[in-house]
């Protein structure tokens, strides 16, 4: 009995290997590699190389992000704006677009204003004939007319103060130059201040 169960675990090792077939058979049962094997694996690492080459560029890329970050440029703080007399009595908007300022000349000189709503920071339109500036988004007015004193004072809309000025002076040149980088807020008791009116 023990010989009938040793014998049925037995493999025997000549011609019949597993499911019958011989080592030699099974080897020549293998595919062989072909050229369009080949070319399939070769693409699948080429594939590879791809991915890896496009990981490592991104990676790349963000890294040179980090390292140069982005900056704003902003228009200088400080302009020239001309001879005193290229300007007429009133305001003129020659620097609305590009610096958001109005130069404004009174009878007794100028003071530069800023473009710049104090409720959100919109840019108001100035309107001619109702002697004010109205901000187009929440209708915030200021005064246009009536003195230094009086130009630049909220009088409608949400705008919760005056509108700010900027340091106005004259160079040695005799142009009038205008500092924003230095503002003046009628609030505080700043609009007294010598810089923030030129006088003429």
């Amino acid at each position: 009995m023990a010989d009938d169960a040793t014998a049925k675990n037995v493999i025997p090792t000549g011609s019949a290997g597993a499911g019958g077939k011989s080592p030699e058979a099974v080897k020549a049962a293998a595919p062989a590699a072909t050229r369009r094997s080949f070319l399939a694996s070769m693409s699948w690492l080429g594939l590879g190389w791809v991915a890896f080459t496009a990981g490592t560029g991104a990676a790349l890329t963000a890294l040179g992000r980090f390292m140069f970050p982005n900056v704003l440029f902003e228009p200088p703080q400080s302009f020239k704006a001309g001879l005193p007399n290229e300007y007429s009595l009133g305001v003129d908007e020659r620097w609305k677009e590009k610096y958001r300022v109005w130069i404004i000349r009174t009878e007794e000189g100028f003071f530069a204003l800023s473009g710049e709503c104090t409720h959100l920071g919109c840019t108001p339109n100035y309107f001619t004939s109702e002697a004010k500036f109205k901000c187009p988004c929440h209708g915030s007015g200021f005064y246009a007319a009536g003195g230094k004193e009086k130009i630049g004072i909220n009088f409608e809309g949400p705008a919760p103060r005056p509108l700010e000025r900027f340091r106005i002076a004259l160079t040695d040149d005799g142009q009038i130059v205008v500092d924003k980088s230095q503002k003046f807020q009628q609030e505080k008791g700043e609009w007294i201040d010598p810089e923030s009116f030129l006088k003429i």
